[in-house]
């Protein structure tokens, strides 16, 4: 079905605020995906910032070519949508890569891009094993707060042993302050 002029810039435009805001992009191929399993999938990508776009293939790479980033002309042929979030791109691929292990005949990865990459199918996949945000975020918590706390603890130690150094010293003098 073609379009009009204005809404071909429309669509640019919003593709590229969509590039903008995201860090990266699961690219899928869909096929007779029911509306359903549609909003399924954006519901679960809801839950974690993300979405789900059918994108017209040749707007979405002009959209990245403006934005700078590299376009995967191979990855935007046939019927493509997009799995995309701000800042949490290896949970966006999990959730992504989850839904289509139960709807491998109408969905299936492509490839992906990040920021200045073009992504295989199997790149994809193994960034969707990385630990999501919040993980990282905890981990590296327990990085700072492990030395900090043993940190304290040899202060505390170091502080103990001065007051314990002190109170020889007055017991030694017979209670009396050196004054």
């Amino acid at each position: 079905m073609a379009i009009t002029k204005q809404r071909r810039h429309e669509l640019v435009a919003l593709y590229g605020e969509i590039i903008s805001k995201s860090d990266g992009f699961v690219i899928t191929e869909f096929n007779r995906l029911p509306t359903a399993k549609i909003n399924d999938l954006r519901a679960r990508l809801r839950g974690i910032d993300g979405k789900f776009v059918i994108t017209k293939n040749t707007l979405f790479g002009l959209a990245l070519k403006n934005a700078g980033w590299p376009v995967p002309e191979q990855l935007l042929k046939g019927s493509v949508a997009v799995s995309y979030g701000t800042g949490n791109f290896p949970a966006i691929a999990k959730e992504t890569l989850a839904f289509i292990k139960d709807n491998s005949e109408q969905l299936q990865v492509k490839g992906g891009i990040m920021i200045a990459s073009i992504l295989r199918a199997n790149d994809v996949e193994m960034l969707s094993t990385l630990p999501g945000l919040d993980e990282m975020r905890a981990q590296l918590a327990g990085l700072i707060v492990t030395p900090a706390s043993a940190l304290l603890g040899v202060i505390d130690a170091a502080t103990g042993q001065v007051v314990n150094v002190l109170h020889a010293y007055v017991e030694e003098r017979g209670g009396q302050s050196a004054a």
